[in-house]
């Protein structure tokens, strides 16, 4: 508990997925207490032991990051950020709430995975955090170990389409999975991109002395994003269970995921600021560049953007997450020299995204209230954390952020708090920052200064998906 335990934000406007309101708020032993209009009787009568002034600044839940990779293992490494230094670069930059990958070693229990998970970040963790867990090998132990970890607060499940011999899962298997998240309100999670077709050409590539790091684009094509897009729905009909589709980035996967929703249908895509703001150009980087912008789905043509960005006004798309799985360029990306299939993949990001999303805020592509809806509320409710998080009302968790809207700042991996080589972003320029942000009442950045610890973040249990159709 906070040794002040009661906090007045003074004078901003706060903003929610439903609101915008010139409020003062107050915040007693962690949560939010009360919020009362600018110069009413209730605000001008509260009295607190600390007083934030957030006068011209947004007050805003934290973000809500429900793709994140710390630690993970991948390609014979790691990613580069610790649960302590990728959860301190997410409050730097406005998220208070990560959902983590448990991964589970194939033929292992899911338990043992997990516990795996609980010891890496127990203990070390700047702010609140969960996990979802990696399916690597569905059979029916694991199968009833879903059951378990469900009751546990584990409400959602990861399924691989995509790399053979590691965490791909055949379509029965991914069925088997389905028709058990239906019985027990779990959420399959799923990585919609042809595997077996795309290794196929990998090895074409690579025979035709293809090695760098474009191909690595050129061979996951964006049919076999859509192709496995479909696939997953029609499997989750059978079952009857819904479908979250991770980290969209074609726009013939959102074509997919748009004809189910218009049959009312319980699917749902995740983007993330990398297909929203890159593209293949980064790939193509002269010299071995575009190693640092390999990932999966892979970035694709500019003209992909407009559908994502088409896609999060009309909730086709419901949430933006990061997929933050960092790897430095020295060291890491580089294991993939003459050769792109053994680039690590993935990108940082984690630190950025409530920044990169205002600016599509400046930008015109979204308004404020759909910035908060799809990093913060929407990723909340659909992963089972809401309204304890993901929102600044009575009762939640004060994990809220005082954010100057008019600043300018370049982004740059001479200034990120992320533990890697590079920026993803480097020299952009975006407007708005983050200046102040509160983890359950307690401030872990005041002014551009980390103050908080590690440990101060607690594992939250989550219910089961809130987000209807």
């Amino acid at each position: 508990m906070s040794t002040r335990t009661r906090t007045l934000i003074r004078g901003g406007l706060v903003l929610t997925a439903a609101d915008e309101l010139h409020a003062d708020v107050l915040i007693e032993d962690g949560r939010v207490a009360a919020l009362a209009a600018h110069g009413s009787d209730t605000a001008a009568g509260w009295t607190a032991d600390r007083i934030l002034d957030a006068t011209d600044r947004y007050v805003l839940p934290g973000g809500v990051d429900v793709h994140t990779h710390m630690e993970l293992p991948f390609g014979g490494t790691f990613a580069s950020d610790t649960f302590a230094t990728g959860t301190r670069a997410a409050a730097w930059g406005g998220t208070t709430t990560i959902v983590d990958f448990a991964v589970q070693s194939a033929g292992r229990p899911l338990r043992e995975g997990l516990d795996t998970w609980y010891a890496k970040a127990d203990g070390n963790c700047a702010i609140d955090y969960a996990f979802h867990m990696i399916l690597s090998d569905v059979n029916e132990h694991t199968l009833k170990e879903m059951d378990l970890l469900v009751e546990e607060g584990i409400t959602s499940f990861k399924l691989f389409m995509a790399y053979p011999g590691v965490f791909y899962s055949d379509d029965g298997r991914i069925l088997r999975a389905m028709q058990r998240s239906a019985d027990n309100g779990g959420l399959i999670m799923m990585h919609a991109e042809n595997g077996i077709a795309i290794d196929v050409l990998v090895e074409q590539a690579l025979a035709r002395g293809e090695t760098d790091p474009r191909h690595h684009g050129e061979v996951r094509k964006s049919l076999l994003e859509a192709e496995a897009t479909h696939r997953a729905i029609q499997l989750s009909r059978v079952a009857g269970s819904p479908l979250y589709v991770v980290h969209v980035s074609a726009q013939e996967a959102v074509a997919e995921l748009a004809a189910a929703r218009d049959k009312g249908l319980p699917v749902f895509g995740e983007t993330c600021p990398q297909y929203l703001f890159l593209s293949t150009d980064n790939l193509a980087e002269p010299g071995f560049e575009g190693a640092k912008y390999v990932c999966s789905t892979p970035l694709r043509p500019k003209e992909h953007q407009a559908a994502l960005w088409r896609g999060l006004r009309t909730n086709d798309l419901q949430v933006v997450s990061t997929d933050h799985c960092p790897f430095c360029f020295k060291g890491q990306k580089d294991l993939g020299l003459g050769d792109f299939s053994k680039i690590p993949n993935g990108l940082p990001g984690v630190e950025h995204r409530m920044d990169l999303l205002h600016q599509a805020v400046v930008d015109g592509h979204i308004s404020r209230r759909r910035w908060i809806e799809i990093a913060c509320a929407t990723p909340a409710r659909m992963f089972g954390l809401y309204p304890q998080k993901g929102t600044i009302a009575p009762g939640a968790d004060a994990d809220i952020v005082l954010y100057d809207p008019h600043t300018t700042q370049t982004l740059s991996a001479a200034t990120h708090h992320m533990h890697v080589d590079y920026s993803a972003y480097e020299g952009r320029t975006v407007t708005g920052r983050v200046e102040t942000v509160l983890s359950r009442g307690d401030v872990v950045i005041d002014h551009g200064a980390f103050t908080g610890r590690a440990g101060h973040g607690a594992f939250i249990p989550r219910s089961t998906c809130q987000y209807l159709n």
